[in-house]
């Protein structure tokens, strides 16, 4: 389980993760008002995995946000970009050839 004082992760859903090793795409789109949104696309489609995923990203980042089943992305508010990346990495152990900032 990766676990610290802010959030926890069952270990299942890191390995799901890992043993897939996808491409994970980071970027910045703008909403209503110019409000900045991170979106975390190309993770698995899975309703509970992207569940879990936002949670811990939500209580990480200590921002809102939510998550897009049927195109397996996560929409966190304000630009994180650069912190979901180093916790993908860091804590999720993704390769960071496989995390893209755009």
């Amino acid at each position: 389980m990766v676990k610290d004082e802010h959030g926890e992760l069952p270990s299942e859903i890191v390995e799901k993760i890992l043993v897939d090793q996808p491409l994970i795409k980071v970027r910045l789109n703008t909403r209503k008002f110019g409000k900045p949104v991170t979106i975390i696309d190309g993770l698995p489609s899975d309703k509970d995995l992207l569940k879990q995923l936002a949670k811990f990203f939500k209580v990480k980042l200590a921002t809102g946000g939510t998550f897009r089943e049927e195109e397996g992305r996560i929409e966190l508010q304000g630009d994180q970009r650069q912190r979901v990346k180093q916790i993908l990495i860091e804590q999720l152990g993704l390769n960071p050839e496989n995390v893209i900032v755009m």
